[in-house]
């Protein structure tokens, strides 16, 4: 007795979709497989279950890249928005640059520079010498800015010394008045407590003038 046909809808039963999902999978991976080898076939699967995960198979013979680029130039379609295209021209664009640049780069190191013609030679000479120019200018401007750095500090170290020396003047100068009040006030103590004493004074002052 065959088997009866499936009628092909959503599966409602979680359980049993997982499992039919898992089976079928399989199954579609291996026929891609096989053709690949049985056909020399180049084959990209890519399937997302429904809860985002994704499984994939690719012909070792390419990639996913690969088989995107020849779908698109022979069905003509656009697999890319006009946004993604500028994008990937630009970094076409970008790459190219850096890849001059690092040419440039190495002919001014002197490298692989045997088998360029006089013209470019004579580019990569004048611009050395543009570079070296301005290396020159920048070193001056350099040693002129240490030197008018060094001339600010001696200015400024000659100006501290002026104002300690100013400072140390005006101390010693307060330390002697301190010094002096101080003497003073011990003579005006010493006079305060010497006894009263009596002087002879002569009883006719002006007898002496009559001699």
């Amino acid at each position: 007795m065959g088997r009866g046909k499936i009628e092909i809808k959503r599966i409602e039963n979680s359980s049993n979709r997982q499992v039919t999902y898992s089976k079928r999978r399989s199954g579609i991976i291996k026929k891609a497989k096989e053709i690949t080898v049985l056909c020399d076939a180049q084959v990209s699967l890519v399937i997302f279950a429904s809860s985002g995960r994704m499984h994939e198979f690719c012909s070792p013979s390419t990639t996913v890249v690969d088989l995107l680029d020849k779908y698109h130039k022979q069905s003509g379609k656009r697999l890319w928005d006009a946004k993604h295209e500028h994008l990937s021209n630009e970094i076409d664009r970008i790459k190219k640059e850096n890849d001059s640049l690092q040419i440039e780069l190495r002919h001014l190191k002197g490298q692989d520079i045997l088998s360029l013609p006089h013209k470019e030679l004579m580019a990569i000479e004048e611009a050395l010498d543009t570079g070296l120019a301005a290396v020159r200018k920048k070193q001056m401007e350099f040693h002129s800015m240490l030197e008018q750095n060094e001339k600010i500090l001696d200015e400024e170290f000659k100006h501290l010394q002026f104002v300690l020396q100013q400072q140390e003047m005006a101390m010693e100068e307060n330390a002697m008045e301190m010094e002096n009040a101080y003497h003073q006030q011990r003579v005006r103590d010493y006079n305060s407590q010497v006894p009263f004493t009596f002087r002879v004074l002569p009883i006719q002052p002006n007898l002496q003038e009559r001699m």
